[in-house]
């Protein structure tokens, strides 16, 4: 667990936060905080190129907690030299104490840019990525670290030539989401390939990623593959106490049985109460709960409620409304059987692989995007 130290800062289990778009904000982290704290929780990402030019919807999404620590921010871009002068920003500034670089987003919009899960393509231009921020952090302490996929698709791996890359630039630690771009998130993650970027990668720690939907399929990824710890993306979506259950079980304990529809129905007030918070209160309530709405299905799956309730809970536009759904439902309900595992988030794929025109023509080109057409990805 030294291993993935942020300055005097040593987590309780080595156990991160995936940074999921429109969900780990400030109030979604300190839910997940309350149940496992001194863990790593990372904001969700933000784009290099809009950090630095001040966009003001990217400044409202790096907002952190009064008391969060360590703060943990993920940044994506495809030019080195913006992305140097992010991390510079962000670290001169005095907002993060730790950099986690995404190459890993296989959403069309980011690469067809060049970005997310395209980079690693390129190995030159990945390369001169990570030497930028790595230099950029160094003189403030701030250790960066990368998280990305095994390839764009099956007979295109880039991940072990990834990981080699940034353990040579001085990354701290490397993650490695067990699927392809190709493959986005359906199928089940590969944790095979977890296991040999380990072997492969013996200079610094490597973590794994996908498919830990309960606290012993961590202990089973480890046992499995050798790596030094886990990144939980979908699988706290609607489920923030995993993050308790995880440093339990990680340290040798019994994790808890399943929870009740009570301990959800108290999680869910407070989670939009929060959110509401996060956002601004008063004339914003209703912006948030509108952003609530997506929370309320993950926290509901695997709980015999009804498609009615499910239903209220997807138009709920207000916090009474949500006390008005949530107030008379059976607090003694159990989860369904398998209930746990019932996938959460993104399903899709497998996807077509967007990709700038010619891309892979000259993977030793380190060009970079125009500037105006990464910028407008921000809508800034």
């Amino acid at each position: 667990m030294s291993d993935l130290r942020i300055g005097d800062f040593s987590p309780a289990a080595p156990v991160v936060l995936a940074p999921m778009a429109g969900v780990t904000n400030a109030a979604f982290r300190s839910m997940c905080r309350d149940f496992g704290p001194d863990l790593v929780y990372v904001n969700e990402m933000v784009m290099s190129t809009a950090v630095v030019h001040r966009n003001d919807k990217t400044r409202q999404m790096m907002k952190f907690g009064p008391d969060e620590s360590p703060r943990s921010l993920q940044l994506y871009g495809s030019d080195p030299d913006m992305l140097g002068r992010a991390v510079h920003m962000v670290c001169d500034e005095g907002l993060v104490d730790h950099v986690d670089l995404n190459f890993g987003c296989p959403a069309a919009k980011v690469t067809r840019k060049g970005g997310g899960a395209a980079v690693p393509a390129k190995p030159a231009l990945l390369r001169q990525i990570l030497r930028a921020a790595v230099g950029a952090a160094r003189p403030y302490g701030v250790p960066v670290t990368a998280k990305f996929r095994m390839g764009l698709w099956d007979d295109f791996r880039t991940d072990i030539t990834t990981g080699l890359i940034a353990a040579d630039e001085g990354v701290a630690w490397i993650a490695l989401h067990a699927r392809t771009v190709e493959q986005h998130y359906a199928g089940e993650a590969r944790w095979d390939a977890i296991g040999e970027l380990k072997h492969a990668v013996d200079d610094i720690p490597v973590l794994g990623n996908g498919d830990i939907w309960e606290a012993s399929d961590a202990l089973a990824m480890m046992a499995h593959t050798g790596c030094d710890g886990v990144v939980i993306g979908r699988g706290c979506l609607g489920r923030p106490w995993l993050f308790g259950d995880l440093v339990t079980a990680l340290s040798g304990g019994v994790v808890p049985p399943t929870r009740r529809l009570g301990d959800v129905v108290d999680t869910m007030t407070e989670h939009a109460r929060r959110l509401v918070a996060h956002h601004g209160g008063g004339p914003q309530e209703t912006f948030a709960m509108r952003d609530f709405r997506k929370h309320t299905g993950w926290y509901v799956s695997g709980y015999p409620v009804g498609p009615e309730v499910r239903r209220r809970l997807s138009m709920v536009s207000s916090l009474g409304e949500l006390d008005a759904v949530l107030g008379p439902l059976d607090r003694s309900l159990a989860i369904v059987e398998g209930g746990e595992r019932i996938k959460r988030g993104h399903t899709n794929g497998p996807r077509k692989v967007s990709l700038p025109d010619r891309y892979l023509d000259d993977l030793d080109d380190a060009t970079v995007p125009d500037d105006a057409a990464v910028m407008a990805l921000s809508g800034g």
